[in-house]
Order: C-alpha cells, then structure tokens, then sequence
C-alpha cells in the first residue's frame, strides 16, 4: 500500500506543477475549466492523499482519479494549444 501510495502522491505532485506552470488561457482555450479551479483540484487532491495515510481510504481514491482526469485529458490538451500542431 505503501509503494501506491507513494506512485499516486508523486503524480499528484507532478500534476500540480505542471498546472502551476501553465498559461491561464491555455486552459480555456481548449474548453476546460480555469486554471485556479484545477489548482483547487490538485491542492485538495495533494491534501485528500495525505489524509489517506491516516486510513481514509475513500479520500485516496478521490484523490487518485481527480489526478488521474487531469493527466489522462486536460494536461495533453493543454500541452498541444501551447504547443501548436505537430506535423
């Protein structure tokens, strides 16, 4: 539990900078909710997980897919209107 734990604080970690260092507008370009509401997200996802060390497993499993909908659809979406189309 431990080791899952763990892999799930660090990509929470690693989403919420990637958050923090993104442009505002990037966010609401490709049609996603604004970039302090996802910082809320991610902040209450960082805090939800350290809870969950004390046993409050739910709130690691809120956390994890929180994290998770982050990183699967809003950060690639986010990276391409930065980044322009690949060719």
């Amino acid at each position: 539990m431990l080791v899952l734990w763990l892999a799930a604080f660090g990509a929470t970690v690693f989403a919420l900078i990637h958050a923090v260092r993104q442009r505002p507008d990037a966010f609401t370009a490709v049609d996603k909710m604004t970039k302090p509401i996802w910082l809320g997200i991610l902040g209450g996802a960082l805090l939800c997980l350290l809870l969950a060390a004390g046993g409050f497993l739910l709130l690691a499993i809120i956390a994890i897919v929180a994290t998770g909908v982050y990183l699967a659809d809003v950060r690639p979406k986010v990276d391409e209107v930065q980044r322009g189309p690949r060719w």
